[in-house]
């Protein structure tokens, strides 16, 4: 019974314990900010300048770093057979993990390997040929250590991305791309900050370095992101639009009541007008406002596409890229484009076009 009690003892305060915390939770949540704590706005601005000062410096040293030995392990991989293994751990793991989706974003092939996960099964993600490049900051990671041997005996160059040639990974790997970092950003100097920029950094020069050796086109570039608005203008083509939508078109002798049937059964805001086939004019909304100023009160059913018609209206070639169109559209300040293709009229492309893809 002493021991039931005992445990209903613990059991109650614990529970008062925590009825206390939760209600101090919920007043401290309806305290002004001022009442709890006193904020000093300079302390903060000079924190966060002193914490980017310290990353541009890091990311200087990065630079004045970078020698034959990136050179080399640039053409390592360049020359491979397979892929760029990148692993790590903790926050370094964090950054292979954005270093292998931008080298495979560019033309490089890459995959992230978690070091803890590789010595638990995950090492079979390697293949013969493949680069392994392993970040740490020390150079030192226990994951890292047992890994590394096992990398050698299945015949896999290795380069480390380190702040320490000397430590153990640094001497036992084929590359070393040194991060010399004097500091953390953080007062203690333990969180990984300046640390983790540089390796960032180094991975974006490694795969631009990479990119260029490839010849690495804004064509291939879309072909890597079809996706989303940045490949919609690296592919989409203004004919893929225009292809959507009825041609509205009527001839220079046709009345204006039935050129505004046509403009609005076509749903475009507008109608081109062709002379034997070939484009002589635009009927656009804008040209009947006008139309309606200069005859305001009188009767216009009598004046003809020819009369009220703009001259000359401003084409665009089928195959161009819609980003083009768009950017015609903004220098003229207009919202269609007239789609040709070897001067034959094709179709229209409205603004409304682009904005449904999502490019405006």
């Amino acid at each position: 019974m002493a021991k039931i009690s005992n445990f209903y003892f613990h059991l109650t305060s614990t529970v008062h314990i925590w009825q206390y915390a939760f209600h101090f939770q919920n007043f401290a949540l309806f305290l002004p900010i001022d009442d709890m704590i006193n904020i000093d706005s300079s302390k903060i601005i000079a924190n966060a300048r002193r914490t980017l000062g310290i990353e541009i410096e890091a990311l200087e040293n990065l630079r004045a770093a970078i020698d034959g030995v990136f050179c080399a392990f640039v053409e390592a991989v360049f020359h491979a057979r397979g892929r760029v293994v990148v692993t790590g751990v903790g926050k370094s793991a964090i950054v292979a993990q954005k270093i292998a989706a931008t080298l495979n974003s560019t033309g490089t092939p890459a995959l992230f390997m978690h070091a803890a996960d590789a010595i638990h099964g995950d090492l079979g993600m390697i293949q013969p040929g493949d680069v392994v490049l392993c970040l740490s900051k020390s150079g030192d990671t226990p994951e890292i250590k047992v890994l590394l041997p096992l990398l050698r005996g299945m015949g896999n160059s290795v380069a480390a991305m380190t702040a320490n040639a000397q430590s153990w990974l640094g001497t036992q790997a084929d590359f070393v791309l040194l991060t010399p970092i004097l500091q953390e950003a953080d007062p203690n100097n333990l969180a990984p900050t300046a640390s983790t920029t540089a390796q960032m950094a180094l991975g974006d020069a490694l795969a631009i370095a990479l990119l260029s050796l490839r010849g690495f086109t804004p064509g291939d570039f879309a072909q890597f992101h079809p996706g989303g608005t940045l490949g919609k203008q690296l592919y989409l083509r203004v004919g893929d639009l225009s292809s959507l939508h009825e041609r509205p078109a009527v001839s220079p002798a046709t009345k204006i009541p039935q050129a505004i049937l046509e403009m609005t059964t076509k749903r475009l805001g507008c109608t081109v007008v062709l002379d034997d086939g070939e484009i002589c004019g635009i009927v656009t909304d804008g040209d009947l406002r006008r139309m309606l100023e200069r005859h305001a009160g009188q009767d216009f059913s009598h004046l003809t596409a020819a009369e009220v018609m703009s001259a000359s209206p401003k084409t665009i070639e089928k195959n161009d890229l819609a980003a083009e169109a768009l950017a015609l559209m903004r220098q003229h300040s207009i919202t269609q484009l007239v789609v040709v293709e070897n001067g034959a009229y094709c179709g229209i492309v409205h603004l409304h076009d682009l904005i449904r893809e999502g490019l405006v």
